[in-house]
């Protein structure tokens, strides 16, 4: 299997004409030292290697005091990618890099983000042999306080990196319990102007470099029955690109969405059948929550779910795929489904509800509080409780370190994965 490292670091805007500001989008940084032919690809253990909570010694003003990194993955065919990720809380920020070697060094380039506005920029990092490359390079590397070091430059924008940085690893990332960071709308939100629309192929593909261990994604159905993922009930510019259609999702056909609608980064609006297998075949994603956005017989949804966690024990996969309800009306069509107390459910009503259906997971709102001895309930009954959708800073850290939820389903994964990983 041949493994490349990939990334374009640097960041530009674009705008649609007569339309939304499409989200932002990489360009190359043009590292002539990361990019030279002398600089290959970084095997995949040093990257998982590099894993764990560093402290930020220099770049504070951007990074703040600490960043967790961690690695991740897209496969294609042959082909797997991986990318180093670094989740910080300051303004709801990430740093994607790709890898490479360079001699007894260790070259990483990429683009950080801040999610509570529109900030950018590029990254060069470097880690020299006498600052843990040469442990990394090692057959069974392990890592100590201070033993890796990463030391390099930022810039703002488009400008070529100028200001410091210092990262010291410090400790293992967190792993003190099962627990799923969930992306909304299978990454996040169009309006966040992320380079990938939300409920599209790609924005599931770099769902992990964003810090999600599962994603959410909303399901409608077309006039002709096929499961597609948009989230808005009709076809409007805040998710799609003009073309004359107009109305809800089951006014037209699957062909018709097919040759006429692209998403505002320009993708089609993908089946159903198209999300699980990107899941199954070319992510490392282990939980897919199926949000039910239509009435009506949930039968095509559960033979999709049935037919892809076959097909993903078949691959070695752990993965699960639920069917959430979050309604009444969807609560009576998952009843309707033979032997519906054995189909992997969420269900977001009453703990009566859950108990009737006999729901994998329950998922009550983050307004509804903490609900530590409800949660403290549910578990003790052998099943799990998420809680959605919270995006708030300040609740994200709360909900993380004084609740007792299994999960956390967020439009900012980056924020959740940052609150976990850096607990003592």
């Amino acid at each position: 299997m041949r493994t490349r490292i990939l990334w374009s670091a640097g960041l530009t805007f674009l705008l649609a004409a007569c339309q939304k500001e499409k989200g932002i989008i990489p360009v190359n940084d043009n590292w002539p030292l990361f990019d030279s032919p002398q600089a290959t690809a970084l095997a995949p253990k040093p990257l998982r290697a590099m894993e764990g909570v560093y402290q930020v010694e220099e770049g504070t003003d951007l990074f703040g005091g600490l960043v967790a990194v961690k690695t991740n993955y897209v496969f294609t065919g042959t082909d797997t990618t991986y990318h180093l990720s670094a989740f910080y809380e300051n303004d709801i920020g990430w740093l994607i890099m790709d890898g490479k070697r360079s001699g007894d060094s260790i070259l990483l380039k990429g683009s950080w983000r801040k999610m509570v506005n529109t900030e950018t920029g590029s990254v060069r990092l470097s880690i020299a042999a006498g600052n843990g490359a040469t442990q990394l390079f090692g057959p069974n590397p392990v890592i100590s306080p201070g033993g890796v070091v990463m030391l390099g430059q930022y810039g703002t924008g488009t400008e070529v990196p100028s200001k410091g940085i210092r990262f010291s690893y410090a400790r293992k990332l967190f792993n003190g319990h099962a627990f799923e960071i969930l992306a909304h709308r299978a990454g996040g939100r169009t309006s966040d102007l992320l380079q990938y629309s939300e409920n599209s192929i790609e924005m599931m593909r770099n769902a992990s470099s964003f810090g999600a261990t599962g994603i959410e994604i909303d399901v409608r159905l077309t006039r002709d029955g096929v499961p597609v993922l948009y989230h808005d009930n009709t076809l409007n510019l805040r998710l799609i690109q003009k073309n004359g259609l107009v109305g809800p999702i089951d006014a037209f056909t699957y062909q018709q969405l097919y040759s006429q609608v692209r998403l505002i980064d320009g993708q089609r609006i993908p089946m159903l059948r198209e999300a699980l297998n990107t899941v199954v075949y070319e992510t490392d994603l282990r939980f897919v929550w199926l949000d039910t956005k239509f009435e009506g017989s949930l039968e095509p949804i559960r033979a999709l779910q049935a037919e892809f966690l076959q097909r993903a024990a078949a691959a070695g996969r752990q993965l699960r795929i639920v069917i959430g309800l979050p309604t009444e009306e969807a609560l009576n069509s998952f009843k309707a489904l033979p032997g519906y107390q054995n189909v992997p459910s969420l269900c977001e009503l009453s703990l009566e509800d859950v108990d009737d259906i006999n729901a994998n997971i329950w998922a009550p709102r983050w307004t509804e509080g903490l609900q530590n001895e409800a949660v403290a309930g549910v578990k003790a009954s052998g099943r799990q409780a998420f809680v959605w959708t919270l995006d708030v800073p300040e609740y994200i850290a709360q909900f993380s370190n004084e609740g007792m939820f299994d999960g956390i389903l967020s439009n900012y994964p980056s924020l959740v994965a940052y609150n976990y990983y850096v607990k003592q």
